[in-house]
């Protein structure tokens, strides 16, 4: 049996805003296995996004364990929490990022030069930009792609560094339905074809329904 790729224990998190001790998170247990595709589904302050910001390495938690794809986090250093960033986890957002002075190629390529990943796989990442449907439009500005178009660019930029684990935080958020559709599509092919763990928070049944091999329900800071 593989070991799980993301294992939670415990998990806690408490803000403090001035002296109000704001708790975030609640007691969180999860397992993931290498290549599942699992979508967290609760209403806002749930503590699903803080739940993957903890993931990501990007804030720390309270208490509790979490060990992504064999390594501690509480044991590593920010520099290696940085690292497993760039290497390990992608990451897309409601919001799509971009930055503005730059095309489409130029987005995708800064992940790889942030991460001095001069070594990857250039015929695996042509068939993603092909999967994606953004071939024809890597020299084009953000503000000449529809936002279906710039959430896939996002989606490329984050698997960029070929990351075990990608974490789309309401990725349809900013989308019609049909550019919805379409992003989910990937999402779901991606999943299948590279065998990608996929964690996806949602406010929308229907799409955790359509992408997920598993649906976890958060609710008050807990799984329900």
């Amino acid at each position: 049996m593989m070991p799980f790729i993301i294992d939670i224990a415990d998990l806690h998190k408490t803000y403090h805003l001035g002296r109000v001790r704001v708790p975030a998170l609640r007691g969180v247990s999860l397992t993931v296995e290498p290549g599942e595709f699992l979508a967290i589904v609760g209403p806002s302050g749930s503590g699903k996004s803080t739940l993957f910001h903890i993931i990501g390495g990007l804030t720390p938690p309270t208490s509790g364990h979490v060990r992504i794809d064999g390594l501690d986090l509480a044991e590593m250093s920010d520099a290696g929490r940085t690292r497993m960033r760039q290497r390990t986890v992608g990451f897309v957002f409601q919001k799509f990022n971009l930055l503005p002075t730059l095309t489409a190629a130029e987005n995708i390529g800064i992940a790889r030069d942030i991460a001095g990943n001069n070594d990857f796989d250039r015929l695996q990442f042509d068939n993603i930009i092909s999967l994606l449907g953004i071939g024809d439009r890597l020299h084009h500005k953000p503000f000449a792609l529809s936002g279906g178009e710039q959430q896939r660019v996002a989606i490329a930029r984050a698997l960029a560094n070929h990351p075990k684990i990608l974490l789309a935080d309401e990725p349809t958020g900013n989308l019609d339905t049909a550019n919805s559709q379409a992003v989910l599509d990937v999402l779901k092919d991606l999943n299948g074809r590279l065998g990608q763990t996929t964690l996806m928070i949602t406010h929308n049944p229907d799409a955790a329904d359509f992408c997920a091999h598993r649906i976890v329900h958060m609710k008050d800071g807990k799984i329900v």
